[in-house]
């Protein structure tokens, strides 16, 4: 029976394994050495990861280990396996209950290539930050592996990489839509977003002999299904949100082979009949799934559905394979589902099973939280790195994480699709716990703490102010197109949490290095003076991302008129403690809905403002984000699909087209002058292109100029002199 709404039991109310008479591992087992030095004759969990073994919680792997640990299991790692040698699989042995398998703390694909699709050669969560050491695709490859090595061993796959490819989704590497990561990866199941609460459970019922395909009514899971539960009564997607005019339209249950036959009541026998499968008794791969519009039902009339005995059928992976409208429709209605307090399961034909993705976990109280991050951990990497170097752990080595999820809704970002979007906080308590661990532990320690913040730094225990209406919300943002009124933004708890850290013995400065939601910030004008007369390290990272309307509606993002007011904040406050500060705002290439012109007006708002960048973010589609969704349809899933949205989006696709809006970006870069000239003529903005403050590029200089000509000379085409007698003389009259 697929999840239900409920009261889930507490992390740390469990009874616990028989191993909890066992002292926690000074470092969770990476050999059978470390093992046998435990007294360990096996390892009930053992974790597959991509990343080097960091003993610390901003490391997804450690964290789900010393979890485990302190339900009574023992649990082994398994760090950057050789995929290549089978025998690095078996390197602990068989575990007793299942392979726990992630690609890491990146997704492998972006963790090995750039935006622009070339091949990077550092990974900086790898000993010497040295490239290649996860393959492509991680969470497929190693599962696949596992199985090759002890095949009737179940595998659980998680993180971030398998929780953006739960669905249908498109890839941009292969340029084409792949089917989800648990048909690829054969997996027994997926645990998607902050897995603690269902790791726990599923870990907790394995062990007490449950079979891992029957359990399949945890939150935050999604599983391949061949029935139907019974009970649950399907709802097609097409009556929530109308898809509009397809690619194809055609009967939705017309045969494409001729003899086969499928009608609507054989359809609607789904519902019906639950144990008859959508594809037990019907082929789906026989049958031209191409929906055809139907009427809008009423949103409230959606919302009203029982989400403990309604699923939501969304387009199956034929379908959003073969019509981006549909495809669009499946993200919209995918990005409505993600409250965990009302949200329905979704699910999906791929072939001759459907995915079953259960509605997303219930978030983690604060005494939940502040268990998790009390494990004992070592909060340094691995001793079998010696004095190797980790990059991302000596980002993170001195930074505190606050808070968990996001809430903004930003297209670009995947915060909101795997750690939700409501506020999990921790306590005073916990972190400044933390704090005086990192103080008397971590080596290397100077007094700074490099960051007090999380996905957002701002955050920090701003919920709804009503329970009822957060558990009943489809808003896919609280900040976008306005700040919602049922949100809290007084930032005291914020503030006086900063005031408590700095006054810790031996702290000597606390800086604020996570992204700052500026919005947010300019309603609390005292956490603005706090922030700045204290813990900003001479620059303040924001993202206005844009400067223009039209792409910042893409990106759910608000105009430039708050960020003119937290600028004039920063600057004011700055200026009364005696600083001299710097806001480094942060923006986006190429992102869907960036024209050209939009490109050049960013271009001459930055020169106006003076600012010079030297890096630049250029857009990378991730995986089941809305913006990837506008990238590769071209449509709008921000809005219902219907007649009446008809918009076409541009996105920057060819090598040509990215660069040149990273260019306009870089306008300072005497390297992209030739291009924008070119660029700027072509759009008829010749004016723009001389010294002086009005322009944004300067003209060509004399060498130039002449090159130019020279140029032009070699390539002007030649006239054939005629013959002197075939030249054709004047008449006399």
């Amino acid at each position: 029976m697929p999840a239900k709404q409920q009261t889930p039991t507490a992390l740390y109310d469990y009874p616990k394994y028989w191993a909890e008479c066992l002292l926690p591992a000074p470092f969770l087992p990476m050999s059978r050495d470390e093992m046998d030095q435990l007294g360990w004759d096996s390892c009930d969990v053992i974790l597959v990861t991509g990343d080097a073994y960091v003993d610390h919680p901003s490391f997804g792997m450690a964290v789900i280990g010393r979890v485990l640990e302190a339900q009574g299991y023992r649990v082994g790692i398994l760090s950057q396996p050789d995929w290549r040698d089978p025998g690095s699989f078996s390197a602990l042995g068989k575990p007793n209950l299942y392979f726990g398998v992630t690609a890491g703390n990146m997704d492998s694909m972006i963790n090995r290539y750039t935006s622009d699709r070339r091949l990077r050669h550092d990974d900086a969560y790898t000993a010497d930050d040295i490239g290649g050491k996860r393959p492509d695709r991680a969470v497929t490859v190693y599962t696949q592996k596992c199985r090759e090595a002890y095949s009737d061993v179940p595998v659980v796959v998680g993180g971030i990489e398998a929780s953006l490819r739960r669905l249908a989704h498109y890839d941009y590497w292969s340029e084409t839509v792949k089917r989800s990561v648990l048909i690829d990866s054969t997996a027994d199941i997926l645990l998607y977003g902050n897995a603690e609460r269902a790791m726990i459970e599923l870990t907790h019922r394995m062990a007490r002999g449950e079979n891992i395909r029957d359990i399949t009514d945890l939150r935050g899971s999604a599983f391949l299904c061949r029935n139907i539960p019974k009970g649950w009564r399907e709802i097609d997607s097409t009556q929530i949100d109308q898809p509009g005019p397809l690619a194809k339209p055609k009967n939705p249950y017309e045969s494409s082979k001729t003899g086969d036959t499928d009608d609507a009541k054989t359809i609607r026998m789904r519902s019906e009949n639950p144990s008859t499968c959508a594809t037990g008794q019907v082929n789906l791969d026989d049958i031209d799934q191409q929906a055809q519009p139907v009427a809008i039902v009423p949103d409230t009339q959606a919302i009203k559905t029982d989400p403990n005995s309604t699923y939501i059928r969304i387009p199956s992976f034929d379908q959003v394979l073969e019509d981006p409208v549909l495809y669009a429709h499946a993200d919209r209605i995918f990005h409505r589902e993600t409250n965990p307090g009302n949200a329905r399961p979704l699910v999906q034909s791929q072939g001759r099973n459907d995915i079953w993705v259960n509605p997303p976990p219930i978030p983690l109280e604060t005494e939940e939280l502040d268990w998790v991050f009390d494990q004992p951990y070592k909060r340094v990497p691995h001793p079998t790195y010696g004095e190797s170097k980790i990059p991302a752990y000596d980002m993170i080595r001195f930074s505190v994480n606050i808070m968990r999820g996001c809430f903004g809704g930003c297209t670009f970002c995947s915060i909101t699709e795997h750690e939700g979007r409501i506020i999990q906080s921790r306590s005073e308590e916990s972190i400044l716990n933390e704090v005086e661990k990192i103080r008397d532990m971590t080596p290397g320690f100077t007094g700074v703490i490099s960051d007090l913040g999380g996905p957002t730094a701002n955050m920090y225990r701003l919920n709804c102010k009503d329970k009822k209406i957060e558990e009943t919300c489809r808003r896919p943002s609280c900040v976008y197109p306005t700040i919602c009124v049922n949100l809290e933004t007084d930032h005291k708890h914020t503030t006086q949490l900063y005031r408590k850290t700095r006054d810790l013995p031996g702290v000597k400065k606390v800086v604020v290095a996570s992204g700052l939601r500026y919005d947010l910030a300019v309603r609390d004008p005292e956490y603005v003076k706090e922030l700045v007369t204290h813990h900003v390290g001479g620059y303040l990272k924001i993202a206005p991302e844009h400067s223009e309307d039209g792409p910042l509606s893409k990106m759910m993002k608000p105009g430039m008129g708050s960020y003119y007011e937290f600028k004039e904040m920063f600057e004011r406050f700055s200026k009364e403690a005696g600083k001299k500060q710097y806001l480094i705002p942060y923006f986006i290439s190429a992102h869907p809905g960036s024209t050209n012109e939009d490109m050049m007006s960013l271009g001459l708002w930055l020169k106006t403002n003076g600012f010079r960048v030297d890096q630049v973010q250029s857009f990378y589609p991730s995986p089941m984000a809305s913006a990837t969704t506008m990238y590769f349809t071209e449509k709008n899933p921000l809005k219902p699909l219907g007649k009446n949205n008809q918009e076409k989006i541009f996105s920057a696709k060819s090598q040509e087209q990215r660069t040149l809006h990273k260019a306009f970006l870089r306008y300072h870069d005497p390297e992209n002058w030739p291009m924008l000239r070119k660029a700027l003529r072509r759009m008829g903005r010749s004016d723009l292109i001389g010294s002086g403050d009005g322009f944004l590029v300067p003209g060509e200089s004399r060498r130039e100029k002449e090159v130019m000509r020279r140029d032009a000379k070699k390539t002007r085409p030649k006239l054939k002199s005629q013959p002197r007698s075939s030249r054709i003389k004047p008449r006399r009259r």
